[in-house]
C-alpha cells in the first residue's frame, strides 16, 4: 500500500467523522430546541463519545463506529419527539415531521 494512498484513506476518514460530529450536532439541536438541559446532556455526551474514541487509529474500527454514530443519528431523529410541561400532570408533546408515524400501539391482550 503506498504512502499517498494510505494519507487519502485517513483523510477520508477523518471527514466522515468531522461530519458525523456536525451531523450529530445539528440534530441534537433540531430534536431539543428550547430545553437548555437537554440540549447540555446531548452535546455532552457527543462530545465524551468522540472524546473516548479520538485516538482509534484501526480504519475499519473507525467505519464500524461512523456506522454506528449515523444509526444514532437515525434514530434520534425519527423516534424522539419533545415533550413540554404545560400544567400539573399535563404535558404536550411536540411531534416533527420527521419523527415515524407509523409505530403501533402496545396491546397485550390476545389478537381475534
Amino acid at each position: 500500500m503506498s504512502v499517498c494512498y494510505y494519507f487519502m484513506v485517513i483523510m477520508e476518514s477523518r471527514r466522515k467523522v468531522l461530519t458525523l460530529f456536525r451531523t450529530l450536532h445539528r440534530t441534537r439541536q433540531q430534536i431539543f430546541q428550547n430545553d437548555s438541559r437537554a440540549l447540555e446532556a446531548g452535546r455532552q455526551k457527543i462530545n465524551e463519545e468522540f472524546k473516548k474514541n479520538k485516538n482509534e487509529s484501526s480504519s475499519d474500527k473507525i467505519l464500524e463506529l461512523v456506522k454506528i454514530g449515523a444509526d444514532v443519528e437515525l434514530l434520534l431523529g425519527t423516534t424522539v419527539i419533545q415533550g413540554i410541561h404545560t400544567e400539573a400532570n399535563k404535558i404536550v408533546l411536540k411531534p416533527r415531521k420527521e419523527a415515524l408515524l407509523d409505530n403501533m400501539p402496545y396491546c397485550d391482550g390476545p389478537k381475534k
